[in-house]
């Protein structure tokens, strides 16, 4: 293991752990922080390690591992003592037709997206509670309030994480440990590629057409969302925030689509996202 030295005034900075750093919303919440001073723990599920990172801490964390998450828990509070920030960051999305899903792709995606972060959670709240302070930063979506065609699953996950975190203050308000929840909208990065899992059957001809044409409007919205940078902000913002805010919509999408949905009902805006797909 590369050995890893920290001055006296590295250790006591305030001290991030990111889930799922390696690229994306991840690497860029790791870059803000540390250019704000911060100690960052850079976790993800194969660190790359060499030079380029040396500027933070990395290590290994797949949160789908019992093991891989008590480890990585450990090592961070032997390397730094404090924990003032816990990003909860990893996921993917299991998108297509619900009928084509099979269970093992469906535990899979609760696995991680859901199990996963409350396994984190708890890995670090005696941590937090012992210090009596830190703030959770749960990174969902605006698909945890809204919802679009074939991302059932995937929505699925993100009410979840939305119930479980506006659940979770109630318990942890009293420790002094805040709970947030930041709503990204669409975001340039490779959750339409490489992290994104397609699942469609083409012998279920009915849906067939209807599936190609939101493939296609939706490869175009990633094309143009908000950059990992812009949501950085609103990830520090929010670990950094002293009010009682809950949620942080990022995106001018994410406000615009949010505040509509609340203004005009879900059957309404149910009415509107299909015709939208239909042009």
């Amino acid at each position: 293991m590369r050995k890893i030295i920290h001055s006296a005034e590295t250790l006591m900075a305030n001290t991030v752990l990111i889930t799922g750093a390696s690229t994306g919303i991840g690497r860029a919440t790791a870059e803000y922080f540390h250019e704000h001073g911060w100690t960052v723990v850079a976790t993800m599920r194969k660190p790359a390690g060499g030079s380029a990172r040396t500027r933070w801490i990395e290590l290994p964390l797949d949160v789908t591992d019992p093991s891989s998450v008590g480890a990585a828990i450990t090592r961070a509070r032997e390397l730094c003592g404090r924990l003032d920030v816990l990003v909860n960051n990893a996921g993917y999305g299991l998108v297509g037709t619900f009928e084509s899903i099979d269970d093992h792709a469906i535990r899979r995606q609760f696995e991680t997206n859901v199990f996963g972060l409350m396994r984190v959670t708890r890995a670090v709240l005696p941590w937090m509670r012992e210090m009596r302070a830190g703030t959770i930063v749960n990174v969902s979506s605006m698909g945890a309030r809204v919802t679009f065609p074939y991302y059932s699953v995937y929505h699925a996950t993100k009410w979840a994480v939305d119930g479980f975190s506006e659940a979770l203050r109630y318990e942890l308000d009293p420790l002094g440990i805040r709970v947030r929840i930041v709503e990204p909208g669409a975001v340039k990065t490779d959750f339409y590629g490489r992290s994104e899992e397609f699942v469609h059957d083409r012998q279920l001809a009915a849906y067939n057409a209807r599936v190609d044409r939101v493939r296609a409007r939706m490869a175009s919205v990633g094309r143009h969302g908000s950059t990992p940078e812009s949501v950085a902000k609103i990830i520090y913002a929010a670990a950094t925030a002293t009010g009682n805010q809950l949620r942080y919509a990022a995106g001018l999408d994410a406000k615009a689509l949010l505040a509509l949905r609340h203004l005009i009902g879900a059957q309404l805006f149910q009415r509107i996202v299909n015709l939208q797909l239909a042009r």
